[in-house]
């Protein structure tokens, strides 16, 4: 099969001309109370099953709001980033199927497609507004798509739920529980709502109103929304007139917009076309599959979509603070900044020829990380569906690519960690 090609734009940019990023982007302004009771909501282990895992345990301040490794241990693992290892008298089960994305900019308002397969997004044609695999089991109360995928790392085994029998939050998952009275999200919900510093915040900003999952879930969105709005790196003071790129930086933004083709996917004020396309990502890890499948493939956007146009599209990343997230893909698959920009020259070539040995794995005995990656006709599969056509870059060209990336780096972070959690339990710091 021949591979399609995505457009390219035209000549590339002179020294003194701007990109064409539409329109700027708009922002959520939510309530401070609201948004530093989601902060601590976001550290705090109480939504997890076994009350040991937060959502920062995944997404975390000192690794770029992601954890720095390819694939993260979830439940069953202790620490933090690439030092987290496997709880002992609890291990986890498997590793966690896809990379953890990063969070920066999420509130804005183009933002509508969550995780690798966009499997969750705002839709107006979608009861509450949001479509999701969860079908009749999603409650209202949700005000937006971003609140809602908070809920899903909370139902996972893997993640934060715990294996089944191992607490109440995981019997009640395995059991189909999840929104209805008694289920998962009331059982999370009602210990939220025990702990009196919770119970009071929750009161103060919607009095009368209960605790539940989705008012969690709203506020926890409403911190993302506001700690990690990052719209002030280089690149934007450009943008705005307040400065320029240093030679090496704008060579390397006339070539993405221009020659290297880089825009036509990561387009936009975010480097993003909140679109899916399929590039010949490695596949490592145990690959997204349902519980009575037995196979370790990751065919991204088809599952959603059952489409097999879409088998092993991803949706293309936002590159703010790119140069902090590593590793990088789906799965984590390339250790370096370099490594990613470089598969994008001749995807295919990449994906004959990638070193599984640079994908960053916290151990995991008996782990079997590289059953597709060694398949060949997977590999035959994931190669034919490629988009990307090869080209050369030099060296040098590639370098100031890299220049440019590194531009759009703004380090954004207002609360911080906190010290402690109403609940008590330790935070990842």
């Amino acid at each position: 099969m021949a591979p399609r090609t995505l457009p390219y734009p035209g000549p590339g940019l002179g020294p003194d001309l701007l990109p064409d990023l539409g329109p700027a982007p708009a922002f959520a302004d939510p309530d401070p109370a609201r948004v530093a009771l989601g902060q601590l909501l976001f550290y705090d282990p109480i939504l997890s099953g076994n009350r040991n895992t937060s959502c920062a345990t995944c997404h975390h301040p000192r690794f770029g709001t992601s954890d720095g490794v390819s694939l993260a241990l979830g439940e069953g693992g202790r620490g933090l980033g690439p030092d987290r290892a496997i709880d002992p008298g609890n291990p986890p089960e498997e590793r966690v199927p896809r990379n953890a994305p990063a969070l920066w900019n999420l509130g804005a308002a183009q933002f509508t497609r969550f995780f690798h397969d966009g499997r969750l997004e705002d839709d107006a044609t979608q009861p509450g507004g949001i479509r999701t695999p969860l079908g009749a089991d999603m409650v209202a109360g949700f005000q937006n798509a971003l609140a809602a995928q908070a809920m899903f790392p909370v139902l996972s085994g893997d993640e934060m739920a715990g294996h089944y029998a191992e607490n109440d939050v995981a019997q009640a998952v395995r059991q189909g529980m999840l929104s209805q009275p008694g289920g998962a999200w009331d059982i999370i919900a009602s210990r939220v709502a025990a702990i009196p510093e919770y119970s009071a915040a929750f009161e103060r900003i919607a009095p009368g109103v209960p605790v539940t999952f989705a008012g969690i879930a709203n506020v926890i969105a409403d911190f993302i929304a506001v700690e990690w709005r990052a719209d002030d790196s280089p690149f934007d003071r450009m943008m705005r007139g307040q400065g320029r790129l240093d030679r090496r930086a704008q060579a390397g933004m006339d070539l993405f917009y221009g020659s290297a083709g880089c825009g036509a996917c990561h387009s936009g004020w975010f480097q993003t076309d909140h679109a899916f396309h399929p590039i010949a990502m490695p596949q490592i890890g145990p690959g997204k599959s349902a519980r009575f499948e037995s196979h370790h493939r990751d065919e991204g956007r088809m599952r959603v979509t059952g489409d097999p146009g879409d088998a092993y599209a991803f949706r293309t990343p936002s590159l703010r603070n790119v140069a902090l997230t590593a590793p990088y893909g789906h799965d984590g698959a390339f250790a370096t900044l370099e490594g990613v920009v470089r598969h994008h020259l001749d995807p295919v070539a990449s994906l004959r020829d990638h070193d599984p040995a640079q994908a960053v794995l916290p151990e995991l005995p008996g782990a079997r990380d590289f059953l597709a990656h060694s398949d060949g006709d997977e590999q035959a599969r994931i190669a034919a569906a490629n988009v990307l056509p090869p080209q050369d870059l030099s060296d040098a060209e590639v370098a100031q690519i890299l220049a440019f990336l590194h531009a759009l780096t703004d380090r954004a972070e207002r609360l911080g960690v906190p010290d402690h959690v109403p609940s008590g339990l330790p935070v990842d710091r």
